[in-house]
């Protein structure tokens, strides 16, 4: 069983998360048991900061049987269409907690529309990475890699019956 390593499990291991470290290190060696680890160019290029450099990053894939596998044009397609879908679905209203208001909030300096940005594109390519090049995805960000990914399965290390 393949499975693609989203860049925050990689790094609970590397920085010792005091929240998330040890689980996810727990993970990454149970997946490894069951197969191979792959990280799409997005999570290497995530996680190879922490390097000093290429060398570093690259020797630390090795050592932990990380391989880096490079995304294809079907999985950069699924990618654009889950971010297309994203990004057509956002609301641009922010919604006050405590009345249910919806607010559009204005620039101070252009008077343009503000809309909160959750994510990025780097999250749809690997979510798309994973579908296209693994069986499955080790990441703590199950929402909206289950909502825009529905056919990707998920390992969370934090919850015991990832879906």
């Amino acid at each position: 069983m393949i499975t693609a390593v989203d860049s925050n499990v990689i790094l609970d291991a590397l920085t010792a998360d005091p929240k998330f470290g040890e689980i996810s290190s727990l993970a990454l060696t149970n997946a490894r048991r069951l197969g191979p680890l792959i990280v799409s160019e997005v999570v290497f290029s995530e996680v190879s900061g922490q390097f000093p450099d290429t060398a570093s990053a690259e020797s630390y894939l090795t050592e932990t049987g990380l391989t880096l596998k490079f995304s294809e044009p079907p999985g950069l397609h699924v990618a654009g269409r889950a971010w297309r879908e994203y990004t057509r679905s956002r609301r641009e209203a922010i919604i006050c907690i405590s009345c249910g208001h919806r607010n559009r909030p204005l620039c101070d300096n252009c008077k343009s529309r503000l809309r909160a940005r959750q994510h990025v594109v780097a999250d749809f390519l690997i979510g798309a990475h994973a579908l296209t090049r693994a069986d499955r995805l080790l990441t703590r960000d199950r929402g909206y890699y289950t909502k825009y990914f529905p056919r990707l399965k998920i390992l969370d290390p934090g919850v015991s019956s990832s879906r």
